[in-house]
């Protein structure tokens, strides 16, 4: 009943308007050139029903990737021309990161952008696994696979706030600590943004 419960209310949820989110939502006083361009990005964020109630699949890059090594994320990446759209290219990145074969998604709905400070626009899709699946990372891409409970990312008391210096300045970003795992950036701020929606 509980995990039924918990994807009814992310379908509520994705069912209303949001408000687009940016890594500088934290840190107004940084001047943004006017003009910008941004690549455009998707990525996935996975639900798999288990024994213990719905989690999220997320992966922890490799320490070998140019653009965010080591850091917590969520499957997909860049949208390529081949791809028919943004959910079509989150859906490609998730087959070739942790093995997650397309038609094994039910796509819940779509997140407002999300702008990062490498330059990417990146469009979430929330998405349902309907079947049994066990993730297989892509070593070069992703040194580990994990799940965390969807109660927790639901939960806004989950989030934080902490601050770091960055190219000389201080910049805040949330953050979402668990167990060994530390959510942070783009991925945290993308989560904050679901359980907003999703709170009473």
């Amino acid at each position: 009943m509980a995990v039924t419960s918990d994807l009814d209310r992310v379908k509520q949820a994705l069912a209303g308007c949001g408000h687009a989110s940016s890594d500088y939502d934290l840190n107004p006083g940084v001047d943004l050139p006017k003009g910008r361009s941004l690549r455009p990005a998707a990525v996935l964020v996975p639900i798999i029903e288990t024994d213990h109630g719905a989690r999220v699949i997320l992966t922890k890059r490799s320490a070998r990737l140019k653009h965010h090594p080591g850091q917590v994320a969520f499957p997909g990446g860049g949208i390529d021309d081949t791809d028919t759209d943004a959910a079509a290219a989150a859906l490609r990145e998730s087959h070739e990161e942790i093995g997650l074969e397309p038609g094994n998604v039910e796509i819940l709905g779509q997140l407002p952008a999300h702008e990062t400070v490498t330059s990417y626009s990146v469009t979430p899709f929330v998405g349902r696994i309907r079947a049994p699946f066990t993730p297989v990372a892509e070593a070069s891409e992703v040194a580990e696979v994990f799940t965390v409970p969807l109660p927790f990312l639901l939960t806004p008391a989950s989030y934080r706030v902490e601050r770091r210096r960055w190219r000389g300045a201080w910049r805040s970003y949330y953050v979402a600590p668990y167990g060994p795992y530390y959510i942070w950036g783009a991925t945290a701020r993308i989560l904050k943004g679901l359980a907003d929606r999703v709170a009473p």
